[in-house]
């Protein structure tokens, strides 16, 4: 999940930071509330611009002792620390609590307690500066470069603006009784004897000038925000999933709260909520990211599909445009807001990803599965074929009825699928595949696209359109199992080349594969058998990139590392499959991976062996929180459950394989159709209560591969 083509490198934020997030504002401090970026990563951020690059707070001329940072909620820290008494004693009564919250913009409510017999006066001063640097030249380390920023006091408030390539960006901050200055914010208080002394610290981004429409002001009350609200209607409504594991149980609650706060809203249709990829580097649409985590999550939310679904319709290729690599149908890869996105690319879209479109189809397909209503899936359904259109018109470029990708200029991903890092795609031997490159993993994305199209057309009643989108799957299932199969080595290639040669690295890619049916019965043994040789699976997760490869490196972004939502996806696959043992075995592993990381599962973590160190390895700049990191136990729990509904059918799948430790499972309020519903699971025993109507429970689960195509004269596959 690279941002366009930079790489994967990036200044780390300091050990022990906190990471507020709101929309797609983020602010990442010390763990003592300060911001002192020096060229790191720290700071405010808005709509991709660093709105405050130094908060430094100092009481009687020092620093605080941070005393403990705590984040009750996403959008939310409070930050506690002793300061210093005005006659230097180190033992001091004096406690500063500060209360941050990020949204349009930021507010810090700052406290000072007096815990003392007597009175005392406190000087307290706060420095501040804003680089207006663009997210991506503080991810790349590059914010050397910018123009000076010009400070000034206006209307009490420093105000501080840049002007870059015809763009005006500015911070404004202020505090009632504050004297402003140039450096700063300054205040001379007298704190009572046991008594407190408080001030509000507003600040406000100006984009040209303009704030936003809704910032925070002095006397507002920041958890009554529109923010706020819908984080607690998020977790008013989403599903009480309870389990006897513990571990299992805190999974869980985090990645519920986690995705609730990774929700974006578009300004033009508010009640839309989509997921962006992840904190702090990726807030903002993805289109592979936020199809994957919204599909995965949907035992949580299938209104967060729904959403995605709507947002990236909105932003599909209407044109040709070789800078931004948009073409007609085609769904973008990722949107952004800074200036140096803009420039980049000539807009804030960039569409350059083979995957995106093909997800997008087969996504629409599976809310029919899960009854979203007609008023939602109907208005999508001519996007899907314009998706469509794309595949055949602009992603199949030489007509051989595979997905291929190449880059039509010199700064746009070299690679274009989800291992989109410049050298996340090569032969066995270590050397790099060239482009145009035919992804196994997207295929089987087309594969699901024509399947979703198929499972529509029946949706709407229209028989002759549903064979035709049947057979059209049928036939790229079978072209891809004889050119993309290497018999001497008994797994799939991972890619075709320029020569249409086949890539013969051992990926985790062909795990995608599984997932989504396109692989042939009589492969999957030998493909499952790869995924977990001890070359692939270290005990916590699959490896993207086999230990024997010659590429491999357990501490690289994608040649060797383990995805949390790669490896639910393999379980996935190998679940529907019906190798049960070993979806199982791995799901274990990644829960037990997310007890390490203190419940929240990483973007991604080291390659290394279960064996070789205590718990996984973290991976210096990985996102946490991170969207489909955090939709993976969610479709782990899904495929524990085997949980299927299937509303074009009339049915739901049910067939539960929990392993003793889980114990007796729930979940209240999950959403099929416009019923709120309660699945309960013991073992091997499952039931749900409150169907709609019209629906019957099958304690068996879905067929492995689609029986879609044996209606139209496919082979016969079995349970």
């Amino acid at each position: 999940m690279t941002a366009w083509n930079a790489d994967t490198e990036a200044a780390a934020s300091e050990s022990g930071s906190v990471t507020v997030v709101e929309g797609s504002s983020f602010c990442i401090s010390s763990g003592g509330g300060d911001i002192s970026s020096d060229g790191g990563t720290n700071g405010a951020f808005f709509q991709d611009t660093r709105i405050i690059s130094h908060w430094v707070l100092r009481v009687n001329g020092s620093l605080r002792e941070p005393l403990v940072a705590q984040r009750p909620r996403p959008f939310e820290a409070t930050f506690v620390g002793r300061a210093k008494w005005p006659d230097g004693r180190f033992d001091s009564p004096l406690v500063v609590r500060q209360v941050r919250h990020i949204g349009p913009g930021l507010q810090d409510d700052i406290t000072l307690e007096n815990y003392s017999a007597e009175p005392v006066d406190c000087d307290i001063e706060l420095l501040v500066d804003a680089d207006q640097a663009d997210l991506f030249d503080v991810k790349g380390g590059r914010t050397s470069r910018r123009a000076e920023a010009v400070r000034s006091v206006r209307d009490g408030q420093l105000v501080i603006e840049s002007a870059h390539n015809g763009q005006q960006r500015g911070t404004a901050i202020h505090a009632r009784g504050a004297v402003v200055t140039t450096d700063g914010l300054r205040f001379r208080a007298t704190v009572p004897a046991r008594g407190k002394w408080a001030t509000s610290v507003i600040v406000v981004p100006l984009i040209n000038g303009q704030s936003p429409d809704e910032p925070f002001k002095e006397g507002g009350l920041p958890h009554h925000r529109e923010g706020a609200l819908r984080h607690r209607h998020w977790e008013q409504n989403v599903p009480r999933i309870t389990v006897a594991d513990s571990n299992l149980q805190a999974v869980l609650n985090r990645s519920e709260s986690d995705l609730g706060s990774l929700r974006i809203f578009d300004e033009h249709h508010p009640e839309r909520a989509a997921v962006a990829a992840g904190a702090p580097w990726f807030m903002a649409l993805f289109g592979r990211d936020s199809i994957l985590a919204s599909y995965m999550c949907l035992l949580v939310d299938p209104k967060l599909a729904a959403g995605t679904l709507q947002t990236l319709a909105g932003l599909q290729g209407s044109k040709v445009d070789v800078d931004s690599e948009e073409e007609p149908g085609r769904i973008p890869h990722e949107v952004r807001f800074g200036v140096t996105a803009g420039l980049a690319l000539g807009g804030t879209a960039y569409y350059g990803t083979a995957d995106a479109t093909p997800l997008f189809a087969a996504l629409v397909g599976e809310l029919s599965r899960w009854g979203l209503s007609r008023d939602i899936i109907q208005p999508l359904l001519p996007h899907v074929d314009r998706a469509l259109d794309w595949i055949e018109l602009y992603g199949d470029r030489d007509g051989d009825g595979f997905v291929e990708y190449l880059r039509p200029n010199d700064h746009g991903l070299i690679n274009q699928g989800w291992k989109d890092s410049w050298d996340g795609i090569n032969f066995a031997d270590g050397t790099m595949a060239e482009a145009p490159i035919a992804l196994c993993e997207v295929q089987a994305y087309v594969y699901s696209a024509y399947i979703g199209r198929s499972l529509l057309a029946r949706w709407s009643g229209d028989v002759a359109l549903e064979q035709h989108w049947a057979e059209r799957a049928a036939a790229l299932k079978t072209a891809f199992n004889e050119k993309f199969w290497l018999p001497e080595k008994g797994y799939f290639a991972v890619a075709l080349d320029k020569d249409k040669q086949p890539v013969d690295a051992c990926t985790s890619n062909m795990g995608h594969c599984l997932w989504l049916g396109i692989v042939d019965e009589d492969k999957a043994p030998s493909v499952v058998e790869h995924l977990m040789s001890p070359q692939m699976f270290t005990g916590w997760g699959i490896r993207t990139l086999a230990s024997d490869m010659g590429a491999y490196n357990p501490v690289s972004y994608h040649n060797g590392s383990v995805w949390p939502h790669d490896s639910a996806l393999v379980a996935t696959g190998m679940m529907r499959y019906g190798f049960v043992d070993e979806a199982r075995l791995l799901a274990t592993g990644i829960i037990e991976a997310a007890e390490h990381f203190d419940g929240r599962l990483p973007e991604l973590f080291c390659g290394f062996d279960r064996g070789e160190f205590p718990g996984p390895v973290p991976y210096p700049t990985a996102c946490s929180p991170q969207a489909w990191a955090a939709a993976a136990p969610v479709q782990l729990a899904r495929i524990l459950l085997r949980l299927d509904p299937d509303f074009t059918r009339g049915v739901v799948h049910l067939a539960p394989i929990l392993n003793e430790q889980m114990g007796e499972f729930s979940a209240e309020n999950v959403l099929l159709d416009t019923s709120r519903v309660t699945i309960r699971a013991k073992g091997t025993d499952g039931s749900i209560e409150g169907l709609p109507p019209g629906l019957r429970l099958l304690a068996e689960p879905r067929p492995p591969l689609d029986s879609l195509l044996d209606d139209f004269g496919g082979v016969h596959h079995g349970n």
